[in-house]
């Protein structure tokens, strides 16, 4: 059956053909049909996809378990079939619309390339540790990406680099250098994203920076990560209120860029916190980073909550967590255990009240307005 924005595409070239309406009109109703068919993610081809990854698993784990059984040309035969016949099937199928089986064999081709580097690997014996591999694999999936035009590739490709990300950062294959190469990494796909028209890589992407930032505190100086970030998110949620449609002409996100600068605003300020909580009770530094961060998020339910239920509730969560840690930070100087948890539930409930009161403001003029 064919999908809607089939049909829909149809029955704008049978309009244009009738007269009933001209041809720039058809091509600007063609463009927003595919634009808005790009975004869409139905429960089917959320389904197509896993099932992708699990078949690709399967043939992965069937290769390994009878690794050498199989001669050697058939394995590396074997496996760059695969690749082959997920990229050009996958391709195919687009042609014939049928977009999420399409995409399905395409992320099996890209998972069979990531394990046939690891096999082949071992099979030739090549050095390199499994960072490296993985590195390789993002690579080669980010370039199908941009050979095909692919949203889930992109997705996938950022995916692996986060893999990558951790992988250098911490645990067993812990280097002495920090990932640095992870920037430049995440700034390629975002710039990649544009090409294959993949909002949710750039949502991704964004987030991964802020990820990679808390890592990069966490093994240099907190404050002058910290700090900066502050002060950019703030600048750019500036810039996505007051300039809304000009800078989302520029990122391309859906209106949610404020939503995200809120994010980075919110976790910069939560590390110059918890780096200055020892010194609480020496100096008011802590105090006054706690009040900025307790104004800021007034000032973006104010400025930006009326658009963006998203933004409300993780201001409304940012809230939470600066009563958190004023508690537990200003804890010693309270009367006890019991004024403690007093004076917390006074304040929850004015905070509940608050919150209350603020979404039948903003849902007051228009329901409909509101995005997720």
């Amino acid at each position: 059956m064919a999908s809607y924005a089939s049909r829909v595409r149809s029955d704008i070239a049978r309009w244009r053909q009738a007269g009933l309406i001209d041809t720039p009109t058809a091509e600007a109703l063609t463009r927003d049909v595919e634009a808005n068919d790009r975004r869409s993610l139905s429960f089917g081809s959320i389904l197509a996809m896993m099932a992708a990854l699990l078949f690709g698993a399967a043939i992965l784990i069937f290769v390994a378990a009878n690794w050498e059984a199989i001669p050697r040309l058939v394995r590396v035969a074997a496996l760059f079939a695969v690749i082959v016949a997920g990229y050009v099937g996958g391709a195919v199928l687009k042609t014939r619309d049928h977009g999420a089986i399409g995409e399905a064999l395409w992320i099996v081709a890209a998972a069979a390339f990531g394990g046939s580097i690891a096999l082949i690997g071992q099979m030739y014996h090549l050095t390199g540790d499994e960072a490296s591999a993985l590195l390789t694999w993002g690579a080669g999936t980010a370039l199908a990406a941009v050979a095909l035009r692919s949203n889930p590739l992109t997705v996938a490709s950022l995916g692996i680099a986060d893999a990558w990300l951790l992988l250098k950062w911490g645990g067993f294959f812990r280097r002495s250098e920090f990932p640095h190469l992870f920037a430049a990494i995440a700034l390629v796909l975002f710039a990649i994203s544009f090409w294959t028209r993949s909002r949710a890589a750039r949502h991704l992407i964004i987030l991964s920076v802020l990820f990679y930032l808390v890592l990069l505190s966490m093994d240099h100086n907190t404050l002058q990560v910290s700090v900066p970030l502050t002060f950019v998110s703030a600048l750019l949620f500036a810039a996505a209120v007051f300039a809304a449609a000009p800078v989302d002409r520029i990122v391309q996100l859906g209106g949610r860029l404020p939503l995200h600068a809120l994010i980075g605003f919110l976790t910069g300020m939560a590390m110059i916190q918890f780096e200055l909580a020892d010194e609480a009770s020496y100096n008011g530094a802590f105090a006054i980073a706690s009040a900025v961060a307790l104004a800021a998020i007034v000032a973006a339910i104010m400025l930006g909550g009326r658009e963006s239920r998203g933004l409300r509730w993780v201001a409304y969560a940012g809230f939470a967590f600066e009563l958190a840690i004023i508690y537990v930070v200003m804890l010693q100087s309270m009367l006890g255990t019991a004024g403690f948890f007093l004076a917390a539930a006074v304040l929850l409930g004015i905070m509940a009240l608050v919150i209350i009161r603020v979404e039948k403001r903003m849902n007051a003029p228009t329901t409909e307005g509101a995005k997720a």
